[in-house]
């Protein structure tokens, strides 16, 4: 390994333990931040799914994520991306109803500067209807997330994935 690698990712080690060791525990009525860890997440009322869309190059190549209620009261959901280092933060998704379920694209080449990806979950109503109660974090795109070549081969994918969590749940997508 080069010694700029090496420095590079003993910071990015600092800046993640610092973040654990300085998160504040949730209090009642605030929002509750879980880290998504696979490409498949089902927890706290949501489940969602992450793959990729092979494009015929980088830049062309996309992100999806498929997002479902799971018996969480959510109303609406946001997507931010956020670079680590900077804090920096781009929407990729406003704050839209989540109803039965949404889809984001984005270019995979945007997690090379916002790989940080939170996704916000907001309750109807009440006094915390401005702010999120729930955001799902992950720290970059999962390594498990499978790519595709095509549309029909991904929704199929995608599909039986978000099927199979609900079930698993209880619940019908």
């Amino acid at each position: 390994m080069n010694a700029p690698r090496n420095a590079c990712l003993l910071a990015w080690a600092a800046l993640f333990s610092i973040t654990l060791l300085s998160a504040p525990a949730p209090v009642a009525g605030q929002e509750q931040q879980v880290h998504g860890e696979n490409s498949s997440f089902l927890g706290n009322g949501v489940a969602m799914v992450w793959v990729v869309l092979r494009g015929t190059s980088e830049e062309d190549t996309q992100v999806i994520l498929r997002i479902a209620p799971a018996g969480g009261e959510f109303a609406a959901v946001s997507l931010d991306g956020v670079d680590p280092f900077t804090q920096q933060r781009r929407e990729f998704l406003a704050r839209r109803p989540l109803g039965n379920g949404l889809e984001v694209r984005t270019p995979r080449a945007s997690f090379a500067d916002f790989p940080r990806r939170e996704i916000h979950f907001y309750a109807a109503g009440g006094q915390n209807a401005k702010g999120p109660r729930l955001t799902v974090y992950f720290m970059g795109l999962p390594d498990t997330s499978p790519e595709f070549n095509s549309e029909a081969a991904l929704k199929q994918y995608v599909d039986d994935t978000l099927a199979k969590l609900l079930a698993a749940k209880g619940r019908t997508p």
